[in-house]
């Protein structure tokens, strides 16, 4: 009597705070915003419910976010794809996990490269309808031109690192804010 009932064991708090940046408090409030977008209970979330979430709905690369941490690339999540999803976006996470997640999600056709096509369609995701088709095109050939070090016409993940590197503000802006 007079025990509070927990939701994970001692230990699994232990084993998720180690596989993320979250402290046992926080996972404990990562899980009551599961709950809350899953009332139900069920092991599994379609991308739809996900992205009810508030700090992703007016995010240009929802649906591309929540593809590259659903462990199968669908949009479905599991717990644990969700809490990986926030703890890379939490404050604490390091700049080198921050680019990692952030190539795979501009790597649109999952080539492991960011060539002219995947860079064109995330201007169009961040612009929206406020560049041309040949604004955008000039603009991905200039990111292109400047950062592609080894003349291959697209981005390796170590180009992007190096951008990466010089954005002393990157890890702040890659991130979501849990409420």
């Amino acid at each position: 009597m007079g025990q509070k009932q927990t939701v994970f064991s001692q230990e699994q708090l232990e084993e998720y705070q180690d596989c993320t940046f979250f402290t046992k408090k926080e996972i404990l409030h990562v899980h009551e915003r599961w709950v809350g977008i899953n009332p139900e209970g069920k092991a599994e979330l379609s991308m739809e419910e996900v992205l009810k979430l508030p700090e992703l709905k007016h995010n240009p690369l929802r649906e591309r976010i929540v593809q590259v941490f659903s462990e199968d690339g669908s949009g479905t999540m599991t717990f644990e794809d969700f809490l990986d999803m926030l703890s890379v976006f939490s404050a604490d996470a390091t700049r080198d996990v921050k680019a990692s997640y952030a190539f795979r999600i501009y790597d649109f056709d999952g080539d492991g490269y960011l060539d002219k096509s995947d860079l064109v369609t995330l201007m169009k995701k961040l612009c929206g309808e406020e560049l041309t088709d040949e604004e955008v095109e000039l603009v991905a050939d200039n990111i292109i031109g400047e950062t592609d070090r080894d003349g291959d016409e697209r981005l390796s993940y170590p180009e992007l690192e190096r951008i990466i590197s010089r954005a002393p503000d990157f890890t702040t802006v890659f991130r979501l804010r849990i409420g």
